[in-house]
């Protein structure tokens, strides 16, 4: 292993930085040329079958077969002219991942060679439903599964080493129609949210037909060499360093946060953006993060499922990209120990289709009772199911970033800037309404809210949940996430939340409540129900956990703890009132995270005891018995004790520290085995959880000491310094 590190290391140091070709023009120029966009649509259907399109896109109304076969037509054509062979549905199944299966355009019609695509290709195709995550839906003897085209996601192509595949977005459903993506439930979601604000909004607008969920998400990760990256196999099988002794530099500077992007970097960012650009994802911003070796690029805010589709995709295009600079991407949420993770930081907003942004308030006191009327309801529907947020957002790799002092802590907490809270606060108490006109004011006056908006809500990295100016940023979300998974659940509690608001402002005006009056009282139990969630402060102190327990907000740690809530019956009745998820899929997601969370863990533990025994420990021995012979020598040639005590001690030591490892090792082995044996899905996550992992911290403690002892020449494992700072 040693001898790998070295050679690893001169790789690193012959690399010269992958010259980069950048499609000539302008971005705008080329922005979205790899897209089955409106624009190419329109320019290859007829204009009547177009608008067909167009509306079928726009209502979510079931695609004719005559009209889907015009779409394959004008798609063949235009993946053809782009060079396209195949063709796949792709779609996004529960491993967190996306996939695809390819086929040919070409086929033999008799001795004829030609190429087809037919509606019945573009509409549904059948995956086999037993082979992806799906929670017991599907027995292994019970294979069908569909995938259904998305049309309001585009079609693309994807350019792998010359060649090109056309990919239609696709939901993925099993053969008894239950769920197995991501996709499928967010539609839903999202269709719920836009039928429950559209209502809210006619008590303001009833030009408001529509409303859109938007997201922008950012999107962080580190980079190391591709020889650095195979020469540590942890790296390689469970995403992260599960050894590794903090380097005597590390983030303390404070240095390398939005610093000089070295030369290597800069030519890989460019090379994925110039990707993505033609994808239509639209990147905007790039930067070096906190972290040595962390970088982040971010896109312009878009419609939520296609930023979502975006996201998938871009992550993929990294990856492949990454291949070409001879780097590896890494997104797991804390690859590092002793610097910051990464998140992927999802910034959700609501708008309308006559343009507004719903949480953002407007120059007029009706736009800014709007504005707290979207805003009110997001906050209250987040006190109400802040234990289905965190389990939205819990997994094995982002158990090691919440709460680690560098990101949002597991309690789920919102944060409004001190300026809003006091708006809040003043609604709260005052009881006053005066009419002028057609408006209803306050005293308090929120026609002064657009004064303080932007400019005097700071931000808060510590919150999990802030607002921050005209949007609500989710900042748990962990880097290596889909982001769907946590944006289903935000979708749904919100559009909930909305539901009870009118009916509850109905309800007031059958009694004879001016409209106006109503809303704002309604608004003001919101406030004063919801403010347990609101927090202002630094939520890595102990005290925000002291303040937190006392407010009756939980603080789930570990994923096996905070997967629960999606078991409640508040959580069972409210997916399913809302027609999201059934019970049966609701389940088997449950079962699907519990199990995706013991593998990890089980695939860090065996990494962990592999390189502690046949890595670590023989090269212990063999650096102790240099140590021994030169003790015998010192001996032999006459010195006393006092020349070499302390090289007595560091044998001692190192023998302390193996048997350390030994010991623990073994215990961690026999707990993973009594782990394996326990049937019930939950109470085996928690043996991994409580029993298994709780062996990491002193195996790694033991392991990272032998590192400052051993001889670097024999340390078998790249160290945190090659590993982060060699570009």
């Amino acid at each position: 292993m040693a001898t790998l590190r070295f050679r690893a290391l001169d790789l690193v140091n012959q690399r010269e930085t992958t010259q980069v070709s950048i499609p000539e023009g302008k971005i705008s120029d080329y922005f979205g040329s790899n897209v089955f966009n409106t624009k190419t649509m329109q320019s290859l259907l007829p204009s009547e079958v177009y608008k067909q399109v167009i509306q079928v896109i726009e209502s979510g109304e079931k695609i004719s077969t005559s009209l889907a076969d015009s779409v394959a037509s004008a798609m063949k054509t235009w993946a053809m002219s782009k060079g396209a062979t195949h063709y796949t549905h792709w779609f996004q199944p529960l491993t967190g991942t996306t996939a695809e299966k390819h086929d040919s355009f070409f086929e033999l019609d008799g001795e004829l060679a030609i190429e087809k695509f037919r509606a019945s290709a573009l509409v549904q195709q059948e995956p086999d439903a037993s082979s992806f995550p799906n929670g017991g839906i599907r027995n292994t003897f019970e294979a069908r599964g569909y995938t259904a085209w998305d049309p309001s996601s585009p079609a693309f192509i994807i350019e792998i080493n010359e060649t090109k595949t056309l990919c239609i977005p696709t939901i993925f459903v099993s053969y008894t129609g239950e769920a197995l993506d991501f996709k499928a439930p967010l539609l839903k979601a999202l269709s719920a949210i836009d039928k429950a604000a559209v209502d809210v909004c006619d008590f303001f607008d009833k030009d408001v037909t529509k409303v859109i969920a938007t997201l922008g998400a950012e999107q962080e990760y580190f980079l190391v060499d591709e020889a650095l990256f195979n020469a540590r196999p942890d790296l390689v099988m469970a995403g992260r360093s599960v050894f590794g002794h903090t380097p005597a530099k590390g983030q303390q500077l404070e240095d390398h946060y939005f610093g000089s992007i070295p030369p290597r970097v800069r030519a890989y960012m460019i090379d994925f953006e110039t990707e993505a650009l033609k994808l239509g994802i639209p990147l905007r911003t790039r930067h070096n993060e906190v972290a040595p070796g962390q970088f982040e690029c971010a896109p312009q805010f878009g419609e939520l499922n296609l930023s979502v589709d975006h996201n998938s995709l871009l992550m993929d295009i990294m990856s492949k990209v990454a291949s070409k600079h001879k780097l590896k991407v890494l997104f797991h949420e804390k690859p590092f120990a002793g610097i910051n993770g990464s998140g992927k930081h999802c910034n959700w907003s609501l708008g309308t289709n006559t343009g507004k942004n719903l949480l953002s308030p407007g120059r007029r006191p009706k736009d800014n009772l709007v504005f707290l009327t979207f805003f009110v309801n997001t906050i209250k529907a987040v006190y109400e199911h802040a234990d289905l947020l965190r389990a939205s957002i819990a997994s094995a790799s982002n158990d090691h970033r919440l709460g680690a002092n560098e990101a949002p802590p597991a309690i789920i907490s919102a944060f409004l800037g001190s300026q809003l809270s006091a708006v809040l606060d003043a609604l709260e108490q005052n009881t006053d309404v005066i009419e002028k006109g057609d408006n209803m004011y306050l005293k308090l006056g929120i026609d002064k809210i657009p004064e303080i908006l932007l400019d005097n809500t700071d931000r808060n990295r510590t919150s999990p949940f802030a607002f921050t100016g005209n949007k609500f940023e989710f900042r748990a979300v962990g880097s290596s996430a889909n982001p769907a998974q946590a944006l289903v659940v935000l979708n749904t509690i919100v559009a909930n939340q909305l539901i009870q608001f009118k009916n509850s402002v109905n309800a007031e005006i059958e009694k004879g409540v001016k409209k106006e009056v109503a809303i704002i009282n309604i608004l003001k139990e919101y406030i004063k129900e919801s403010k347990a969630i609101r927090f202002e402060g630094n939520g890595y102190s102990q005290e925000w956990v002291d303040e937190a327990e006392k407010r009756g907000l939980n603080n789930f740690k570990t994923t096996p703890q905070a997967l629960k809530a999606y078991m409640s019956p508040k959580t069972v009745d409210l997916f399913v009132k809302m027609g999201i998820y059934n019970e049966r899929e609701l389940h088997a997601r449950y079962d699907i995270y519990l199990e995706e969370y013991v593998k990890k863990v089980q695939i860090e533990s065996r990494v962990m005891g592999d390189l502690a025994l046949n890595h670590v420990i023989p090269t212990a021995i063999h650096y102790q018995n240099k140590l021994i012979a030169n003790v015998k020598g010192l001996k032999e040639i006459g010195l006393g004790e006092e020349y070499y005590a302390s090289t007595l001690g560091s044998i001692k030591e190192i023998s302390n520290h193996i048997s350390d490892i030994l010991k623990n090792v073994d215990a961690m082995v026999e707990a993973r085995k009594v782990a394996n044996n326990i049937e019930d899905t939950y109470e085996r996550a928690v043996a991994y959880c409580d029993d298994v992992r709780n062996y990491f911290e002193p195996i790694r403690y033991a392991v990272d000491k032998l590192e400052l002892m051993v001889d670097d020449e024999d340390w078998p494992l790249l160290k945190y310094r090659e590993l982060l700072f060699l570009k």
